[in-house]
């Protein structure tokens, strides 16, 4: 929580000069305007999360997941009509989104820490603050800095897309439709994303007691959900194209234009829903610096330049951008799978038991 705390301070100075950033770029001055007071008030979000995330893996390696659901469920039901409120009752428009996200960051961090102090579930593993926190801060950031590294490779390519799509004839149109289709993929990647982080305390926890064939079995059990999951909404979002653009907007050409892109946005969720189990699983094996450099090479050095070429020599504008990104989610996809199916399970038990060794001096 500590490291997390004082990562946020950087990333705060550069939320709050977005709007500068974004101009310096090349984007339209009215985008960077919007996009650059939003970004200011997510700024206190940002703390939370810096609070909210050591407290969901801390429930999640004790498989105290009941308190995890009941606070989501609650942040939710207040995040919904507070959201609702603040964008069209208050006057704050769309800053009324970025509000209302600080806000309910806020609650489910202040929900999960007083859990977390009170509940007799929870007597045996918190601890008062200490000096101790400073213990293992090195070996917090030789596995963190990588692991960032790995999803924020991956993440900031989405985005390098979007501020590419502004740089496209029709700004506002070719932007707002690649905006909505990685909304679409963010939203319903919380589903794999879930199964990934069960996947990486299970495998992590397997490991480390020497249970390699229960490791490999979490393998096959997370990606068979992941299957399941890819064909599910992928085809859900195939069938429903027509009515997709609808959600998100009332603009004939914007809804025309999603319905377009909707059978690419469909390959999307089936290649996140594969790739985002394999990527935890990549973490609970501890290979965050393999993972970062299939996400380096799979999405900067072969995805966007495709997207690139697609988008501003080959004029597919819009959909070029999202065909490439796509092809480095492809090359990212089967590379991590090559990575997995070729493990020596017994190899990473020995391993996950030497570093708990070293870490606890046994």
């Amino acid at each position: 929580m500590f490291c997390l705390a004082l990562v946020c301070l950087p990333l705060s100075l550069i939320w709050f000069n977005m709007e500068k950033l974004l101009l310096i770029l090349g984007q339209d001055p009215s985008i960077a305007h919007e996009a650059g007071k939003y970004a200011t008030w997510l700024i206190p979000g940002l703390f939370a999360y810096a609070v909210l995330q050591p407290l969901t893996r801390y429930f999640q390696n004790q498989s105290l997941i009941t308190p995890l659901l009941i606070t989501s469920y609650v942040v939710f039901c207040i995040h919904v009509p507070l959201c609702w409120f603040l964008v069209y009752n208050s006057g704050l428009g769309n800053l009324g989104g970025a509000l209302a996200i600080s806000l309910s960051n806020w609650l489910y961090a202040i929900f999960l820490g007083s859990f977390m102090y009170y509940s007799s579930a929870c007597s045996e593993t918190r601890a008062p603050l200490s000096m101790e926190i400073f213990d293992g801060i090195g070996e917090f950031f030789k596995y963190a800095l990588p692991s960032a590294a790995m999803i924020c490779l991956e993440w900031w390519s989405y985005e390098l897309i979007i501020l590419l799509s502004g740089l496209l004839p029709n700004p506002q149109l070719e932007t707002s439709v690649l905006s909505v289709c990685l909304q679409t993929i963010s939203t319903m990647y919380s589903i794999p994303l879930a199964i990934a982080a069960a996947a990486s305390t299970r495998i992590s926890n397997e490991l480390g007691a020497g249970n390699s064939r229960a490791a490999h079995i979490v393998v096959y059990a997370a990606m068979s959900l992941a299957v399941i999951d890819a064909l599910i909404v992928s085809m859900s979002l195939l069938i429903g194209r027509n009515l997709f653009g609808h959600i998100f907007s009332s603009d004939k050409e914007t809804i025309d234009y999603v319905a377009k892109m909707a059978p690419l946005v469909s390959i999307s969720l089936m290649l996140d829903a594969l790739q985002g189990v394999l990527s935890g699983i990549a973490r609970g094996c501890g290979w965050q610096h393999i993972g970062a450099y299939i996400n380096l090479g799979a999405f900067y050095l072969w995805g966007i330049p495709i997207a690139a070429s697609l988008a501003f020599w080959i004029h597919l504008k819009g959909v070029g951008l999202w065909i490439g990104i796509q092809a480095g989610a492809v090359l990212q996809t089967l590379l991590l799978a090559l990575v997995t199916g070729c493990t020596n399970w017994e190899s990473q038990a020995d391993k996950a038991r030497n570093r708990m060794a070293l870490a606890y001096g046994t």
